[in-house]
């Protein structure tokens, strides 16, 4: 049978937040702000979700970002991971990002969100969508 119709590929998705302080309440709450904008801004279904990584600066370690992509509907069966962020002087503090993988049709324009004190990490994806392809 031949496959008419959209072209799929494995698309990664970034993203970035800081959190207020070092504590289950702000991290729970930039953690549900990035990804409902991530799935809104993007219409992303996630079970179209491949797999998500979560990093944090070292002065974060009250709550798990990916304990809280979990409670999320639809978000219990996605492969989630929690690393540390690699340390370098005088970077963004209480910074979470993420990298996520998924299943997306080609040339579909992703919207990258960096939000709160993380929007300086990549002014190009922070307010703009990036077509596909671009870099």
């Amino acid at each position: 049978m031949k496959n008419i119709g959209v072209e799929w590929q494995v698309r990664a998705i970034r993203g970035a937040t800081t959190a207020s302080d070092n504590s289950v309440e702000a991290i729970r709450e930039v953690v549900r702000e990035l990804l409902d904008e991530l799935e809104a801004r993007n219409d992303l279904n996630p079970e179209l979700i491949i797999s998500a990584t979560f990093s944090v600066t070292r002065d974060l370690d009250a709550v798990f970002p990916a304990a809280i992509a979990r409670e999320r509907p639809r978000w219990c069966n996605v492969p989630l991971l929690d690393v540390q962020q690699m340390y370098v002087k005088g970077s963004l503090e209480r910074c979470i990002r993420f990298l996520i993988h998924v299943n997306w049709p080609a040339h579909t324009e992703i919207y990258h969100p960096y939000l709160r004190g993380a929007q300086n990490l990549r002014p190009d994806w922070s307010l703009a969508v990036a077509v596909a392809g671009e870099k």
